[in-house]
């Protein structure tokens, strides 16, 4: 897309949530909560399912309302007061705990990219025995050009329904053979101390509410102000962003409670199961597709990266521009904001270059889940301080949505501690 009138077309309809076209209406929190499940979050949720079953299933129905408060903070302190998160932050605090922040988000945002490209690339040729080199460096190469030539909303409405095909996780749960009774009891919270559950704790925690949401939530909800030219925030258009940040929530975590299942039931039926390859995880799926499991598969891993990998560049991009005082947004065009889609383009390139590393693409996935749920606490720290000590003409931080920030700040912390020191005293 080359005018910027045409770049300015953002979420349009959001501030209206009533009646037919809903999923049309919905904004960038929606796209978050799609974004969530990326293939990060589906290579995780089939890892976990497989090894522990049903042990770790409670926290899905915990991650929602934890992960839904942390997007709404940072979704209205970018409404708010028209800054993305690290403009908030380097405003507020010492430049050091600014550029610590920064580099965070993206070095996470950079290891995530990488992770994401290996396993579309792996997934991809479970259809086609192209060489994965050729395939990976193609497939960052089209993303690439999508996001900087092309309107992000725009491709972002078709890769949505493209995405749906991890719905086939939550179809599936009423053809395969589920032990519900197990499922309940797996919904209660129990925890059997040892260094695999600690790591998969931080993974699951890592990729349901992980950094790059934060900042790409914000940097968003910025260019939803300038689109429609906002100058005062009403309570109006802060309803309307709670609905589209708890229904993409919602979705995600709906997907990552069928997946968490799905994987349970299937793979890991007869025992645990540790999943290395692409069409190990696809054998989840066969019970709804049959021979046309790694086909679905593919789709869903390849949709849901196309959709989450801009939403990672993007998200450092925001965090550099931010920290350096460029011009930023997906709004507008690369001679814009030629440091912003530099970022893009730098990202993505550091990410292809990872996968040249030799590390199994699978276990990348889970690895970028556990750096992300080592980077979230400090982030989430700092959104906290800055919902509480907003001037009180804006849009502070309601006492249900502070205490369900704090709660995920206190589970992250002692899950990423505990985490460390299994490392440490291994």
């Amino acid at each position: 897309m080359s005018t910027t009138k045409k770049r300015n077309e953002h979420h349009p309809h959001r501030g209206g949530l009533r009646g037919f076209g809903y999923f049309k209406r919905l904004g960038p929190g929606f796209v978050t909560g799609a974004a969530d499940d990326d293939p990060a979050g589906i290579g995780t949720y089939s890892q976990i399912g497989a090894a522990f079953r049903f042990d770790l299933l409670w926290t899905a129905p915990l991650s929602l309302p934890l992960a839904s408060a942390v997007q709404e903070t940072a979704a209205r302190l970018g409404l708010s007061t028209g800054r993305g998160l690290m403009r908030l932050i380097k405003d507020r605090f010492h430049p050091w705990v600014m550029w610590t922040a920064t580099a965070l988000v993206v070095g996470a945002n950079v290891f995530n990219i990488g992770a994401d490209l290996g396993s579309m690339a792996d997934a991809f040729r479970l259809l086609v025995p192209i060489p994965f080199a050729v395939l990976v460096i193609g497939m960052t190469a089209v993303i690439l050009a999508l996001e900087v030539f092309v309107s992000y909303e725009r491709y972002s409405i078709v890769l949505r329904w493209l995405a749906l095909s991890i719905l086939a996780y939550v179809v599936e749960l009423f053809v395969v053979d589920v032990d519900w009774s197990a499922v309940v009891a797996g919904l209660i919270p129990t925890f059997h101390a040892s260094a695999a559950s600690v790591e998969a704790l931080v993974a699951i925690f890592g990729t349901t509410i992980s950094p790059y949401l934060f900042v790409w939530q914000a940097g968003e909800e910025v260019e939803e102000r300038k689109a429609k030219n906002i100058t005062r925030v009403d309570d109006r258009q802060i309803r309307a962003m709670r609905v589209d940040v708890f229904s993409g929530m919602s979705a995600g975590i709906l997907v990552m409670f069928a997946i968490m299942v799905t994987a349970g039931s299937t793979i890991g039926a007869k025992g645990s199961v540790q999943i290395q390859t692409a069409d190990q995880a696809a054998k989840a799926l066969e019970p709804i597709a049959g021979g046309f499991s790694s086909a679905l598969f593919a789709l869903g891993i390849v949709g849901t990266g196309l959709l989450a990998i801009p939403t990672l560049a993007g998200s450092a991009a925001y965090a550099l521009s931010e920290a350096f005082g460029w011009k930023e947004g997906l709004g507008r065009s690369w001679k814009q904001a030629p440091g912003f889609y530099g970022v893009i383009a730098g990202a993505m390139l550091v990410g292809l270059l990872l996968n040249f590393l030799g590390i199994n693409p699978i276990r990348a996935l889970f690895l970028s889940a556990i750096l992300n749920g080592l980077a979230a606490p400090p982030l989430i720290l700092l959104m906290l301080i800055l919902s509480r000590t907003l001037p009180k003409e804006i849009q502070r931080g309601g006492r249900l949505s502070t205490t369900l920030v704090a709660i995920a700040l206190v589970v992250m912390t002692v899950a990423a501690l505990a985490y460390l020191g299994t490392l440490i005293f291994a």
